[in-house]
């Protein structure tokens, strides 16, 4: 009954993120107000240079995602960005695999869908195979889980946080799936793109 009443109360003010001015872009905004209650040592020594790396194996990339890593959009960030503001491109037919961490005792989650469906309250089921932790819709909190899929399909999607009305209020980055990329990159704002090293 008690988690209940926690859900419904933080649904609740999720929702009253929505009613607010859509705050602008964010960029790496580390220097923002702390966030309360972050376990620090899940996401200790994460930079840049971790946030997309090329895999162990041939045609696999490996993607971190550090839900509130910042205060920027009231936390609901990934890696300091949301609102699609950081953009990973990776070529068709490779496998992701994907660090999730979420050092908030607030739920987030991660889940890889159409771009489209961010601006839902819901975000449904993965677009790919395994592309999403369990549950995304209910979250976790103070703790890291992995997954993998095969991108192959083009398109543009959205590694979007699945908790109810996250998306939509901007915690989501940008995949785009390419036929043409040579090898996996990531563009951080407005900074030149990076290339998987």
């Amino acid at each position: 009954m008690t988690s209940r009443l926690f859900l419904v109360s933080f649904l609740a003010s999720s929702l009253a993120f929505a009613q607010q001015p859509a705050a602008p872009p964010a960029g790496h905004d580390a220097h923002a107000v702390e966030i309360p209650g972050l376990k620090k040592e899940l996401f200790a020594g994460i930079t840049e240079a971790d946030f997309l790396k090329l895999g162990d194996k041939p045609k696999t990339v490996k993607i971190t995602l550090v839900a509130t890593f910042s205060a920027a959009n009231y936390g609901m960030n990934f890696n300091g960005y949301s609102h699609g503001r950081a953009i990973f491109t990776v070529p068709k037919d490779w496998t992701v695999e994907v660090t999730f961490i979420n050092p908030s005792p607030i739920p987030h989650s991660a889940v890889v869908v159409e771009k489209d469906t961010t601006k839902k309250l819901q975000m449904g089921e993965a677009y790919f195979d395994g592309a999403g932790v369990p549950k995304p819709e209910v979250g976790l909190s103070l703790t890291k889980a992995e997954f993998s899929f095969v991108a192959d399909e083009t398109g543009e999607f959205a590694l979007a946080c699945g908790f109810p009305a996250h998306a939509i209020n901007g915690h989501w980055l940008a995949l785009n799936i390419s036929d043409t990329a040579k090898a996996p990159t990531l563009q951080l704002g407005d900074k030149p793109a990076m290339e998987a090293k």
